[in-house]
This record gives structure tokens, C-alpha cells and sequence, in this order.
């Protein structure tokens, strides 16, 4: 690898009883409509692991390798990271099964929902882990459907040498303008593919942009069309995309995300630590940047901390 993350720069502070308790470091881009960059923070230039908000891209490389799908809510889920809602598990049930297959032949591991609602009624009801649960599943489900359309096996889909994974790498390398220096192993384990904050914003901007390009604009529109089945009810890129009209949003795991607004520009970033909470007031922070405005915004720039029940501090940008 040429070039190893150097670690950001102090994006977010977290304030309890007006005393700033700790500090999430991380790296923002913004960049504006023409792909020029308007501001940064932090290493932009160096790869990181997108993690799933790579999924579009893959999406978008499934479509053109045969992907049966016309349907935009079922375009939405092959690029979700979705909560578990029973709308989710019904709809990658339902793509399996009008190819004849179950969740058995799904190579993500057996999970529990990642939404706590979700969970705790799977709990509730005396059920445990299964793979359609697993909040990769309709990213797998997509693979295992564009193997069988375009004549690939479907055995070891999930390997970084199978040809549809070296598929999906020459689109994602396509759409960020780098190549994959690192490829590693995802939490579901299919490939996940490295790139730079910049090329992920311009890989964003490329997916918003497409005019002309009815494969990548299919899944674009899907994806904002159905912002509930991309993440769920309550999550973050779901309820960002319904608030800001034309936005596409996805999260990733490790603190990523990436957002893109046609006309206007693109952001993506990533907390060094993981830490979902400072992620969302940051990109408040860059998409202001490009003049967005929308009351959704508002709910987002600070995360409130609680004490004893009662709000005490917060979770704010410092960038």
C-alpha cells in the first residue's frame, strides 16, 4: 500500500455539565458540484475502509452484470444496511424466494437485527439469530441473484477472486477514480473494498449525477425513493435522506458516511473511532458548507447527553 491513514483531526466534542469530557477525531471532505474540493479536514487523500457505504456502487455493478431487479424498493435493499424491520426481512425473503432459495443461501453470518426495536422483538417472540436477519443480507441476496443471472457460480460468491467480486471491484474503482489497495474482509463476509475520503465523495457524486446513465440512476433513485429500506425507521441516513429532498445518504460502519446532493456537492467522512454519535453532527457541519439547509439538519447538529433522565450536555461539531 502506498499510503497508510494518518488519523484525523479533532472534529467533535463531547460536553457533559459544560465540561468537555472527551474529543472524536476524525476526516472530513466537502466537495463541491463540479468535484473540486471546498474544504477538509484531517487525511482526505489516504484509503480507508468505506464499509457499507460502498453498497451503492456494488448495487450499481450487480445491475450491470444481469441483476433481475426492476423494482426500486428491491434495488433499495441490495444497497441497504437495514434495521431488521419485518418490511426488510419480508423483502429479501421475497427476492429469495422467487429465485427458489431461502436464507440458507446467504453466505452473511446467522445475526440478530441491528435495531433495537427490531431485536428485542425477535427476543421477545423466542427467536434467535438467522442470516435474512443479518443486516447485510439484501447486499447478499443481490450477489447471489446476479451470479445466477450472469452465469457465475454461486459457490464462494463471497470470495475476492470470484468473478463477480472482480466485478464489483473495477466498478467501485471505476466510480472513486482509485484503485482498491487494501481489500478486506467485511462484518458479513464479503469483500470490502479501500478508497479515499475524496474519491468516496466523488464516487457519491458520480452515483447523483448520472444523466444518461439509466443503471446507476436507477439505483440513485431507488435509494432515495425508499430511504426507510436503505437503513429503517429511525436510522440515520434514512431519516436525513426524507428531510433533505434529492439527498443520497449512507451510512458505514466505523464512523463513515458519505452524501451527495445533485447540483450542489458531496461530503464523506469517517470517525477515527468508530463512534456513530459524532458522525451525523459533523456532516451537518459539511453540509452546511454547501449551503444546505433543511429543519432535519437542526435535529441532527448536536446529539443530546443525558443525566438522571434530564439532558445535560451534548455531543457538537468543532469543525
Amino acid at each position: 500500500m502506498d499510503k497508510t491513514y494518518e488519523g484525523g483531526v479533532p472534529l467533535a466534542e463531547v460536553v457533559r455539565s459544560g465540561f468537555v469530557e472527551g474529543v472524536h477525531r476524525g476526516s472530513v471532505v466537502v466537495l463541491d458540484a463540479a468535484g473540486a474540493m471546498l474544504a477538509a479536514a484531517g487525511d482526505v487523500t489516504s484509503p480507508i475502509f468505506p464499509r457499507s457505504s460502498n453498497k451503492p456502487m456494488q448495487a450499481v455493478g450487480m445491475l450491470r452484470a444481469g441483476l433481475p431487479l426492476t423494482e426500486p424498493a428491491d434495488l433499495a435493499i441490495v444497497a441497504a444496511s437495514h434495521a431488521g424491520e419485518e418490511f426488510h426481512l419480508a423483502r429479501v425473503a421475497g427476492l429469495l424466494a422467487g429465485a427458489g432459495l431461502d436464507g440458507e443461501a446467504l453466505h452473511c453470518p446467522p445475526d440478530l437485527p441491528v435495531g433495537e426495536e427490531a431485536r428485542v422483538a425477535v427476543l421477545r417472540a423466542g427467536g434467535g439469530p438467522t442470516r435474512i436477519q443479518m443486516n447485510c443480507s439484501g447486499k447478499h441476496a443481490g450477489m447471489v441473484l446476479t451470479c445466477r443471472s450472469a452465469g457465475w457460480p454461486v459457490d464462494g460468491y463471497w470470495r475476492p477472486e470470484h468473478p463477480l467480486q472482480q466485478w464489483l471491484r473495477d466498478t467501485v474503482e471505476e466510480f472513486t477514480g482509485e484503485e482498491a489497495v487494501a481489500v478486506g474482509v467485511d462484518g458479513c463476509g464479503a469483500p470490502v473494498l479501500s478508497a479515499s475520503l475524496t474519491g468516496l465523495a466523488a464516487a457519491y457524486l458520480r452515483l447523483v449525477g448520472a444523466e444518461g446513465d439509466p443503471v446507476t440512476s436507477a439505483v440513485a433513485d431507488a435509494m432515495r425513493a425508499h430511504p426507510e429500506v436503505v437503513g429503517g425507521t429511525q436510522a440515520d441516513d434514512t431519516r436525513v435522506m426524507r428531510g433533505v429532498p434529492g439527498l443520497l445518504a449512507k451510512v458505514g460502519a466505523e464512523g463513515v458516511i458519505a452524501a451527495a446532493l445533485p447540483g450542489v456537492g458531496a461530503v464523506a467522512l469517517k470517525i477515527d473511532d468508530g463512534a456513530g454519535r459524532a458522525r451525523m453532527p459533523v456532516l451537518v457541519s459539511a453540509l452546511r458548507r454547501l449551503g444546505v439547509d433543511a429543519p432535519v439538519l437542526a435535529e441532527f447538529a448536536e446529539l443530546p447527553l443525558f443525566g438522571g433522565g434530564l439532558p445535560v450536555g451534548a455531543v457538537r461539531p468543532l469543525w
